[in-house]
């Protein structure tokens, strides 16, 4: 019985080609869209699940709270980690660690030096108790309990030590920053499944004095903290998070910073569970803040909604199709039921159908489902694959996708064709009723509201892209270039031979000794006083550290005042902004004022024009410019940036001098020529992913919507073929046929558009509110969206309708 159902199912669907092609595509596209955003949101969810005991793993963070707002730091102060260390009720396992970077580690047994080192950390073999690596050589219970030793990952350790047996790994000994002797104590496994864990070297803690790092026994900063000393805990029983987080919340409190300017200030500490870390969120990705994917929730919410979405547009194509077909199988299901079919066979029958297409569906859904994945190659990690489709528990994800679709997509169609009566149907006499027309247009209004909301979002966020990729940021960014200078093996002399040579390279203009561009994702602050009146007023800063060509180099106007004397004279140059958080109603009054660093009195000399420091997401903030002299014996120079000029065709001839210059002075460092306006564009590579996604949801979405109003134009003129003949005969001519048959569905199609206006309005309201600065939400948007819909609506419709009324009415009425 079930072949012969498939059978007939079979011949159905062939008798019906064009029908048959449309559902297939429309399925195909949605279980398409399924399958690869499921890939992507699968990647995801899948970090970070094999360690053990990893429900009871969190992490310790820390939450700051000030009058401009709450800000966060996936950090914790040193002092912290010692106080666990000695013991907190309900705390099974401790584990601290610092980030590291080694700038050189020599094996010199074998001659081999490697430079910038990194994915490191400073760790105790607390934190080999707390996640569980396989080891391959060593004892993890003493592998770093004293100074000087190191574990490495079973990768690292073949780079170190190529061809030698990692039992023979172990007592080792290898060379850190020319002149730190390190033995290594053991090796562990490279994790197989995903982690956000990369690290592949483990120095001990113990070591931290070796390499000028903060000394957890001694460290008593509790007002200090840097997002690379992380802390990890696991906790005895999930009943005493409570007893955790007061106890937290008591040494926040017990160790408040009570310096004057931070009286209103507030600190938190919160547990953040393991699972959590890989999404970031407000408390930063983990563990490095340079990785161009960091995974987000909303983000993999918005995905599922898009598949979700296209997959019901597909289901709405298929029972707006089979219900629109169920007169002209009426007389089957008659003779059928006559025959001895009850309800449930024509139901099963149907349904039948429904999963064979939805099958077919599939198979053509997973050789699209790479081209597709392709598309999205510049925006997803490397890692994403569709191998976890063809995986026992992708293929009963799959084989589930395929039954719920069949059977959303079928149901109606089948009920509806199964409650004819045999009776009725072969007289003739089958009722039509408008409850079937009412159920299609509500699916076409459904499909092309969807489709509309996707193109105005599309529009819309793409204006908005364009506006602040675009606007003046108040800075030159166009060929400006910068290099950054080695942190190591750099001396005051070797970077002014650097800049004296990169001076004369011919073509470039205002070469600047400096620290950070002036807008980028790195910025130091601190908290300068200003007294008013006899009161003290305490204002958060941004400090950026250049020379006196800093601003030519930028194209950054003083606007009142001048510019310092020299590149080591305590003076500073300040924004509009900060004089207006300072109470200045006219920002030029700050100049000549002086303000208070620790002990030291700095005069504001000059106030140079807004510009913003970032993304175009975040509002100008206080800002000051000054000199080198307060470097205690670091530099904060440490980068040089230039003007390539007007001329581009001498660009990459400058470049390639600035890098043989380069070679000249650091022929062991490698050089990385930065540009500023690549920079800017990096702020917006989230942005630049939304808009890519919302092309190809738009572009699938009207291509589903339009198959299936395709579909239903064919059903629709052929029923009223004779119609148009005796029409035609009665002198109607073509523009009238066509407006009669088009007026249908254009009236759908503009009903679907006054719903998808207010839609797509809050729903881009809501996303635009993440940024400082809003291009307006343009009328013409919308009036243009709604314009270019009924266009690609009426050319599907026209050019079938235009076929129809083109009948010769003496073929139409033959039959009459």
């Amino acid at each position: 019985m079930i072949l012969n159902n498939l059978k007939i199912a079979w011949r159905s669907i062939l008798k019906n080609k064009l029908f048959s092609f449309i559902n297939v595509i429309g399925l195909s596209i949605g279980l398409c869209a399924a399958m690869v955003i499921g890939a992507i949101v699968y990647y995801d969810f899948s970090f970070d699940k094999f360690h053990k005991d990893g429900d009871r793993i969190y992490r310790i963070v820390t939450v700051f709270k000030s009058k401009e707002g709450e800000f966060s730091n996936r950090g914790v102060a040193i002092p912290l980690m010692r106080t666990f260390q000695e013991g907190v009720a309900g705390v099974e396992v401790t584990a601290p660690f610092m980030n590291a970077n080694f700038y050189k580690v020599q094996n010199k047994e074998a001659n081999l030096d490697f430079k910038d080192v990194e994915n490191s950390i400073l760790a105790d073999d607390a934190y080999f108790e707390l996640f569980q690596y396989e080891w391959l050589a060593g004892d993890k219970a003493t592998a770093l309990s004293g100074p000087g030793q190191v574990v490495l990952s079973q990768k690292k350790a073949e780079i170190y030590f190529p061809h030698t047996q990692m039992a023979n790994v172990v007592g080792r000994t290898l060379v850190y920053n020319d002149s730190i002797p390190v033995k290594v104590t053991g090796v562990v496994a490279d994790f197989k499944e995903k982690s956000d864990l990369t690290f592949t070297e483990f120095m001990s803690l113990a070591s931290a004095k070796m390499f000028n790092e903060q000394d957890i026994t001694t460290s008593d900063q509790w007002n200090s903290t840097s997002s690379g000393d992380q802390l990890f805990i696991k906790v005895a029983d999930l009943a005493r998070l409570k007893d955790i987080q007061a106890r937290l919340d008591a040494l926040a409190l017990e160790h408040k910073n009570m310096e004057p300017w931070a009286v209103d200030d507030n600190r938190l500490f919160v547990l953040q569970p393991l699972s959590e870390i890989h999404f970031g969120g407000k408390y930063g990705d983990f563990p490095f803040n340079n990785s161009e994917h960091v995974a987000s929730i909303s983000v993999l919410k918005s995905l599922a909604f898009v598949a979700l979405f296209l997959l019901l547009l597909g289901c709405a194509n298929f029972i707006n199709l089979n219900s629109a077909q169920a007169l002209t199988r009426a007389k089957e299901i008659g003779i059928r039921k006559t025959l001895g079919s009850s309800k449930k066979q024509v139901v099963r029958q149907f349904l039948g159908e429904t999963l064979i297409l939805t099958s077919l569906a599939a198979i053509v859904s997973s050789l699209l489902a790479p081209v597709l994945l392709r598309q999205f190659k510049d925006f997803l990690p490397s890692g994403i694959s569709l191998g976890v489709l063809f995986s026992p528990q992708g293929i009963l994800g799959i084989v589930l996708l395929i039954v719920v679709v069949s059977i959303l997509s079928g149901f109606y169609p089948a009920f509806v064709l199964s409650r004819f009566k045999p009776v009725s149907v072969l007289k003739g006499q089958l009722a039509k009723g408008d409850k079937g027309v009412r159920l299609r247009k509500t699916l076409t209004v459904f499909q092309f509201v969807v489709a509309q909301v996707f193109v105005i979002a599309t529009m819309l966020v793409g204006k908005q892209l364009y506006y602040v990729m675009n606007k003046d940021m108040g800075i030159k960014t166009e060929a400006i270039a910068y290099v950054n200078l080695p942190w190591n093996n750099n001396t005051e002399l070797k970077k002014e031979r650097l800049l004296e040579r990169i001076k004369e390279i011919k073509g470039l203009s205002n070469v600047s000794w400096a620290n950070n561009p002036p807008a980028s994702n790195s910025m130091s602050s601190t908290m300068l006083t200003y007294f008013k009146d006899g009161a003290e007023m305490h204002q958060e800063t941004e400090i950026l550290w250049g020379d006196i060509n800093y601003l030519k180099t930028y194209n950054i106007p003083i606007l009142s005042g001048r510019e310092r004397l020299n590149d080591s004279i305590k003076e500073y140059v300040v924004n509009e902004a900060f004089a207006k958080a300072l109470g200045f109603q006219e920002p030029s009054e700050v100049v000549g004022t002086m303000l208070k660093l620790d002990t030291m009195n700095i005069p504001v000399v000059g106030l140079m024009k807004d510009f913003n420091q970032r993304s175009l997401k975040s509002n100008i903030r206080p800002l000051a410019l000054t000199g080198n002299w307060r470097n205690n014996g670091y530099s904060m120079i440490n980068s040089i940036h230039f003007d390539l000029g007007t001329n581009s065709q001498q660009w990459s001839e400058s470049i390639e001098q600035v890098e043989n210059a380069w070679a000249s002075i650091y022929p062991d460092e490698e050089v990385e020529v930065k540009f500023m306006d690549e920079l800017v564009k990096g702020f917006y590579r989230k942005e630049k992913s939304t808009v890519q996604l919302l092309k190809w949801a738009t572009g699938l979405a009207i291509l589903i919507s339009c198959m299936g109003l395709l579909g239903l134009v064919v059903y629709t003129t052929e029923r009223r073929i004779k119609e148009i003949g005796v029409r035609k005969v009665l002198g109607a001519n073509l523009a009238q046929l066509n407006l009669l048959l088009c007026k249908e569905f254009l009236i759908l199609v503009g009903i679907a558009f006054v719903i998808s206006v207010p839609i797509a309005w809050y729903l881009i309201q809501e996303w635009i509110q993440g940024f400082a600065y809003k291009t307006t939400l343009s009328w013409w948007v919308f009036l243009c969206s709604g314009i270019g819909m009924v266009f690609v609506a009426l050319v599907v419709i026209g050019t079938r309708t235009y076929r129809t009324a083109n009948i010769n009415p003496v073929e139409s009425l033959r039959m009459e």
